[in-house]
């Protein structure tokens, strides 16, 4: 292996449903909108991530953006060859090299994928150069990327919320003993705020508005101890067919995301119910461990606390928390080559 070696990178790559974030040299180098803008006519991709995010419902007949996962899994091969391709094109450090170099990658997969779809991940990852790659499953990654050590015979419950699923998993021994992924997460939450807006408002507004509305003002609870001001919002009148504006508060945020976090508190309590006693008393001591962007929520630690009667604890930078967990399982193959896929 030796000389290969010296040709050999290794990242570790979060391929999520919002999300893509890659890790190279202990650093995350991408962390950009798994999205894609492509041109109708020569079928060619013009903007991956923060550019084509921008474009996203500003596109006129000849541009279309996609996101190529859907659920946390790959919807459309091709484009998301192609970003993933592009995303390591730009790694500052691989960007020096002359050729580029063989790829040795661990990517995070969500729990309830099928081999299928498994498969789908590994030839991607593959045909963009990657002679040696590894799948790690997501609730695992975040538990490692937490910092928590999950070889011990000690129970851990980790709620990833992410952008297309909520992967819930009860973790001992370097291995997920019961776990349960909803596909209620950050896409939904946006589209409860779209269905809202044009129920209570009568106003149209899109994707990357909602988007807004869930991250400045967005709420699990009617009573925060500490609201975020109103916002003003604008769109399109759906009775007038004008541009216009309203003020909306978290109160209202809360009332159009309750029914998704209902169900998320129910796949928690579910997963809870179907935890080994011996699993369970640990959990009551350690808690419950919430990352992924949809976990930044306000007050839906305080909610799922209440409805557990467990604490629950929030990682830190809970965006990346999945990225590192990767990288870390990248850095320490030999240690975690029991929970890795080949």
């Amino acid at each position: 292996m030796g000389f290969f070696d010296f040709l050999t990178e290794e990242i570790a790559i979060d391929l999520g449903t919002a999300n893509t974030l890659i890790i190279h040299m202990d650093k995350v180098v991408v962390d950009s909108p798994s999205i894609v803008a492509r041109d109708r006519i020569s079928g060619k991709i013009i903007a991956v991530g923060k550019e084509a995010n921008m474009m996203q419902g500003k596109t006129h007949e000849n541009i279309k953006t996609i996101r190529p996962l859907k659920d946390g899994v790959i919807a459309d091969f091709d484009a998301s060859e192609k970003m993933i391709n592009m995303f390591i094109k730009n790694i500052p450090a691989l960007k020096k090299k002359w050729f580029p170099p063989a790829l040795r990658m661990v990517i995070c997969i969500p729990s309830g994928i099928t081999e299928v779809e498994m498969r789908a991940v590994k030839e991607s990852a593959e045909r963009v150069n990657g002679k040696e790659v590894y799948l790690i499953h997501e609730p695992m990654a975040a538990a490692i990327g937490i910092g928590l050590d999950i070889m011990q015979p000690k129970g851990n419950m980790i709620v990833d919320i992410g952008g297309g699923t909520t992967e819930i998993a009860v973790i001992a021994l370097g291995g997920i003993v019961c776990d349960k992924s909803v596909k209620i997460a950050g896409d939904v939450f946006t589209n409860d705020i779209i269905y809202y807006m044009r129920t209570q408002h009568n106003l149209y507004v899109g994707e990357s508005t909602a988007e807004n509305i869930k991250i400045e003002i967005g709420s699990a609870t009617e009573d925060l101890q500490t609201p975020p001001d109103e916002k003003s919002v604008q769109g399109r009148d759906l009775l007038t067919g004008k541009p216009k504006q309203v003020q909306i508060s978290y109160r209202e945020i809360a009332k159009a995301l309750d029914k998704s976090i209902l169900r998320v508190e129910d796949a928690v309590m579910e997963t809870l119910s179907q935890t080994p006693p011996e699993l369970a008393a640990d959990i009551y001591n350690t808690g419950i461990y919430l990352a992924g962007g949809g976990s930044m929520l306000r007050g839906l630690d305080r909610r799922l606390s209440q409805k557990t009667d467990l604490p629950v604890y929030i990682a830190e930078d809970p965006l990346r928390a999945v990225v590192r967990g990767t990288g870390i399982a990248l850095k320490n193959l030999e240690r975690y080559k029991s929970i890795l896929i080949k």
